[in-house]
């Protein structure tokens, strides 16, 4: 089987890597890729852009994929996995009607709220004085999102209430513009990625990132300065109960309206005081959170996306899991995740599947890179480089990704330092 990965992420770096260890895999192309994922499979370029529809189909049908594998938002919504099926060509990844779970969060909110999902209460705002109600009406912390795609950093979650007025003010002046304000929820957080092909919902290991851009969680949100997996403190039954209450209502939801829900369904959860609740949906795998599961996911994985996306999950054999411990560590560039400076040069990086001179079993998985016109690697984007360390526990596993990014250099560079730690530390409490 020949997989197209569409996407130039970290994530697509990790799918990738991991598509190509399946033995029913004969090749991966990227489109477009980038320096590193080109170390492991065949990258193509993409001139009309990875949200063009058609072009996308029809690279696909000429390059004769067996399966697509659409990394991105942006492209689900442009309804991308919609054109590859229109040409009899099996896609992992919802329609664009389908990933308005993750387009609109006012759509998901509707599905939650029909699906009986746990979730926080919500207001959806298109005036300054609706979101002045809101804000009066849940009170503080105050929960702002930007009803759209936003790459993980449309949500201020602030004390400050003059912060999350200015935040709406910002996404209102924009065309269309739409606010939801939510009720915050309190608890750990907790990552899940199910599986779904239009009827079954299968969940994966869940994992826990890191959102904001410095340690202790201070500063603004981004895309995800790390992950790992498993969680020590979760509690056993968790992934079961959030399949039962979160996951297959939703799926048995969207096939009820007529548009089934096939590829990924992220489950972003809070697991409060009054048991766990949903914070969002997203419609594809996560980044940083992917780099972590799938470095523990032994059942081969194009098997496992083809199997979605022609309908047959409820026929696949139990999931195998490693018994290791992932920890990825994210390097940004200078002023991530403000407009970053791209072009610098980056230095120390070994082999990526490992550097075989030091007995590391950690890799670096390429985000925002490029080759300049001299073919040195440079940076070309704000979450750079993602470094995964593996481990029989999350000490040894965070040890060797701090290891290798200590090593890398990239000047004006930045990265947190506490990815993992509490949960090490026994510092992680679930109420109840």
């Amino acid at each position: 089987m020949k997989v197209l990965v569409v996407g130039s992420g970290a994530r697509e770096h990790a799918l990738v890597r991991a598509l190509s260890a399946d033995p029913l895999v004969d090749a991966v192309i990227a489109a477009p890729g980038n320096p590193g994922i080109a170390q492991v499979a065949h990258c193509v370029a993409t001139p009309e852009g990875i949200t063009d529809p058609e072009a996308i189909a029809t690279l696909a049908s000429e390059l004769g994929a067996g399966l697509v594998v659409i990394g991105p938002e942006a492209p689900l919504v442009a309804g991308v996995a919609d054109a590859v099926r229109a040409v009899g060509i099996p896609c992992f990844g919802p329609g664009a009607e389908a990933a308005r779970l993750e387009g609109s969060k006012a759509f998901a909110k509707e599905v939650m709220s029909a699906a009986d999902v746990p979730t926080g209460l919500a207001h959806v705002c298109t005036t300054l004085d609706q979101v002045s109600d809101a804000l009066d009406a849940f009170g503080a912390p105050h929960v702002v999102k930007e009803d759209g795609l936003a790459a993980g950093k449309g949500v201020v979650v602030t004390e400050d209430r003059e912060v999350a007025m200015d935040h709406a003010a910002a996404v209102l002046a924009k065309p269309g513009g739409q606010i939801v304000i939510e009720e915050f929820l309190d608890g750990p957080e907790v990552s899940l990625f199910c599986l779904c092909d239009g009827v079954t919902a299968l969940p994966l290991a869940p994992a826990q990132d890191f959102k904001r851009v410095g340690d202790g969680d201070a500063g603004p949100n981004t895309g995800g300065m790390g992950a790992y997996s498993p969680l020590p403190w979760a509690p056993d039954n968790l992934v079961d109960d959030v399949v039962r209450r979160v996951a297959q209502p939703t799926v048995d939801e969207m096939a009820r309206r007529g548009t089934p829900f096939i590829g990924v369904l992220f489950i972003g959860l809070a697991l409060t005081s009054r048991g766990p609740k949903v914070i969002e949906f997203n419609a594809r795998f996560g980044d940083p959170e992917t780099q972590v599961v799938l470095a523990r996911l032994q059942t081969p994985l194009g098997q496992l996306l083809l199997a979605s996306a022609e309908g047959r999950l409820a026929d696949i054999d139990p999931l195998r899991w490693s018994d290791t411990a992932a920890v990825t560590v994210v390097l940004a560039a200078h002023n991530y995740p403000g407009t970053p400076r791209v072009g610098d040069p980056i230095l120390g990086i070994a082999d990526p599947e490992g550097d075989d001179a030091t007995g590391s079993t950690a890799y670096v998985l390429h985000a925002g890179t490029a080759l300049d016109g001299d073919g040195t690697l440079v940076s070309a984007g704000g979450r750079v480089l993602s470094v995964v360390g593996t481990g029989p526990s999350l000490v040894e596993a965070r040890d060797e990704a701090y290891a290798v990014v200590q090593r890398i250099s990239l000047e004006g560079s930045h990265f947190r330092t506490d990815i993992a730690r509490k949960a090490i530390d026994g510092e992680i409490t679930v109420a109840g």
